[in-house]
């Protein structure tokens, strides 16, 4: 199993595919599948039988996953930046490459 950098409620930014450039929250994320679930981005279109719970049914929009490489986290400075491991005193924390500042 590999150690991911991105976590949940990091702000990330899409470089790579169909909605390169989009921004968002990350929703959660498959640590297993190697992919992430950013809010507003990748919306996909679900057809829902009618049921007890949704007795209209129709057609719903969602967000799918997408692959952990095409996403890229945002720093304070609002650039896509690399994240890195440091130990600050017994602790390991997360930091900006770019802005050597701790997430």
């Amino acid at each position: 199993m590999t150690k991911l950098k991105i976590k949940s409620g990091d702000t990330v930014r899409v470089i790579a595919g169909a909605q390169k450039g989009k921004e968002g929250k990350v929703m959660k994320v498959f640590v297993d599948k190697n992919k992430v679930i950013v809010e507003g981005v990748n919306m996909v279109k679900k057809h829902e039988k009618p049921s007890a719970a949704n007795p209209q049914g129709g057609i719903k929009e969602k967000e799918a996953p997408l692959q952990i490489s095409n996403v890229s986290l945002i720093d304070a400075n609002g650039k896509a930046t690399r994240v890195g491991y440091r130990m600050e005193g017994d602790k390991k924390v997360r930091f900006a490459k770019t802005t050597n500042e701790i997430i």
